[in-house]
């Protein structure tokens, strides 16, 4: 069987198979159960396989480049343009393995399981805070019904709503005090494990030199320092610090044609987590700066006051990206002030 380049459209029990050969010519056209694919490519000689970035693609993609295959993963949004006509797992197999081959195709790096338990952290504590808004939201609106408001804020909650049932000047129904008392102990559970995963992950980022060296910039704590070493994986992946901020969605989104130039607002690709993350950090050091003003940081104060607050924002984080992504594929070490020789020349 002469296959150099073949495309797996995963799935949770059916896996569709196409391999093409030296010419392009399909060889490979087949279906396999879940414990048929390993065995499968272990009886096939090394060959370029690409997958779609999708739900245990770095498993799969590990265990195959075990076997001694050239594992490749691409964003499914790449993969969609090689689709011809109606969209099947035959198809989607084909337009992966017609993909794969492509020069200028970007691939997504495959992570290690280290970094995968680390981003599922991440991951459960953006689900516990979203479960702990929505459960405080809910109090909130409940206790509104009845005339009782309390400010915005979790701290308030569990400050003055205990106060609240257990006054009997309030005309509370029993059952509805006794309600909202359960609601507070969902609420503290929730907060629980909010604290108790970033326990882990400031331990994870601890024991990372990587995750460690990141979080000396300005601007970037254990939360952010860790999400990104977790996510990026092999920064070398990218060619330049450039790419690296449009991966995370802080370069301008552009709309030109005609020769005309046209720059919009952020681009808003990739991950909104790691977006966020570090826009929070520098909308942080901003706010330190308007209390310490910093000599290193007057750009920042200067862009804030001639354009707005959020573009500087967004500009900071921008930096901070690309400042990592030094580190991280130069294999260096934060150092403030530095400058480059050119630049100091």
């Amino acid at each position: 069987m002469n296959v150099t380049t073949c495309g797996i459209d995963l799935a949770k029990n059916l896996f569709q198979v196409h391999g093409v050969d030296r010419r392009g010519k399909a060889v490979v056209k087949k279906q396999l159960r879940r414990d048929q694919v390993a065995e499968f490519f272990a009886n096939m000689p090394p060959c370029l396989i690409g997958m779609e970035a999708c739900s245990g693609a770095h498993h799969w993609a590990r265990q195959l480049t075990a076997l001694g295959h050239t594992v490749k993963l691409m964003a499914p949004k790449f993969v969609k343009p090689y689709v011809k006509s109606n969209k099947n797992d035959a198809a989607d197999a084909e337009a992966i393995c017609e993909a794969v081959a492509r020069p200028n195709m970007r691939f997504v790096p495959v992570k290690n399981v280290e970094q995968q338990a680390a981003l599922s952290l991440h991951r459960a504590r953006q689900g516990f805070i979203k479960a702990r808004t929505a459960q405080a939201n809910q109090i909130r609106g409940l206790l509104a019904e009845f005339g009782l408001i309390v400010p915005q804020g979790i701290k308030y909650l569990s400050r003055r709503v205990p106060e609240l049932i257990e006054d009997a000047t309030k005309e509370l129904p029993g059952t509805f005090r006794l309600l909202v008392q359960r609601l507070l102990e969902n609420l503290q559970y929730l907060d629980n494990q909010v604290t108790e995963i970033e326990t882990q992950i400031n331990a994870w980022h601890r024991s990372n030199p990587l995750s460690r060296k990141v979080a000396a910039i300005p601007g970037i704590g254990a939360l952010t320092a860790s999400a990104l070493v977790a996510a990026v994986g092999d920064a070398k992946t990218f060619d330049n610090s450039r790419q690296f901020a449009a991966w995370l969605g802080l370069v301008p989104k552009q709309h030109s044609s005609g020769g005309k130039t046209v720059l919009l607002g952020m681009s808003k690709r990739g991950d909104c987590y790691l977006r966020t993350l570090l826009i929070h950090g520098a909308r942080a050091m901003l706010s330190a700066f308007e209390r310490t003003k910093k000599a290193a940081y007057d750009w920042v104060g200067k862009l804030a006051e001639r354009r707005c607050p959020n573009i500087a924002i967004v500009a900071l984080a921008n930096k901070n990206a690309r400042i990592a992504w030094a580190l991280l594929a130069n294999d260096r070490e934060f150092r403030p002030g530095y400058a480059p020789a050119k630049a100091a020349a």
